[in-house]
């Protein structure tokens, strides 16, 4: 069988050895979380202090419940907002028949993929600059006084949603736009032949053929649930705005890296991954129970 399927095995090789020495390996270093790491004693050496780092977090740390609700929060929208965003575009795009305005679409909404997270939070501090921001300017043609956009608490989860949609909409497509390729066409002339109208044949051939991999994406998407982009967050919020912009991720990123604390970092961070592995099993769970399609 190994011989056979030999250059196969040689293709996946890159792809199973990095997730090997930078996911499985690195694994070995939770252990940190049960102790009082020091970096001079290494890992064999540190004190073993059990669950004492959870405690803390959950029972003596005030803000904690805030750090979740605020998680929670971001990842609820994400799943209400991003997550059917690129299902819509991708329904748009097949329904677009002339082909270089579809290219030229698809290549506008794919750009912002490209920029990095850094560039994506510059242009959102440029254009929401209270002085000289774009939308300030066009909210005065309307009578609007200027608003404090990344000053005020609640703006904070739009303008982090928003952000996400324009940077990853166009891109995340293409999974959805290979889904709808590959449905068979005599489905839509079946359905024509029975009177169906063009959002009647999106609705019970297009979208059905999109199923598997939007049931696939969403159970992925479970798994990162209490984890948000933090590197956007940091870029993006100050502390006029830490009332729902702080989250687990730049609290572990400000407790473990600035602070040092490394044993208590890992903890909430083991927190975090326990959760989304949960979810992801029992999402799959639920949705093999109830469907042909599942991670495993």
């Amino acid at each position: 069988m190994m011989k056979k399927h030999k250059a196969l095995y040689l293709l996946m090789l890159p792809g199973i050895l990095y997730y090997v020495i930078f996911k499985y390996v690195p694994m070995y270093g939770v252990i940190i979380a049960f102790q009082n790491f020091s970096i001079g004693r290494g890992i064999t050496g540190s004190k073993f202090v059990g669950l004492k780092h959870f405690v803390e977090f959950f029972v003596n740390t005030p803000d904690a419940w805030k750090l979740i609700r605020n998680t929670v929060l971001l990842n609820v929208y994400d799943l209400l907002f991003r997550f059917p965003a690129p299902i819509l575009l991708a329904l748009l795009f097949h329904e677009i028949r002339g082909r270089r305005f579809k290219r030229f679409v698809q290549s506008v909404s794919y750009m912002p993929h490209f920029l990095s997270t850094v560039v994506i939070a510059g242009i959102m501090v440029t254009f929401l600059s209270q002085q000289t921001g774009i939308v300030n300017h066009l909210l005065g043609w309307f009578g609007i006084e200027p608003i404090l956009f990344l000053g005020l608490p609640e703006w904070f989860r739009t303008i982090y949603i928003s952000s996400e949609i324009w940077q990853t909409v166009g891109w995340g497509t293409i999974l959805y736009l290979a889904a709808i390729a590959g449905v068979d066409p005599t489905l839509y002339e079946a359905a024509k032949i029975d009177g169906a109208n063009r959002f009647q044949q999106t609705r019970h051939v297009t979208l059905v053929g999109m199923y598997p991999v939007m049931i696939v994406l969403f159970v992925l998407t479970l798994g990162h649930f209490m984890e948000t982009g933090f590197q956007k967050i940091i870029l993006l919020y100050n502390p006029m705005t830490y009332e729902t912009a702080d989250v687990l991720n730049t609290f572990v990123y400000r407790r473990g890296i600035l602070s040092a604390d490394f044993s208590f970092a890992t903890a909430v961070g083991l927190f975090q991954a326990a959760i989304g592995f949960i979810l992801v099993v029992s999402a799959n769970r639920v949705v093999k129970k109830f469907s042909d399609t599942s991670l495993w």
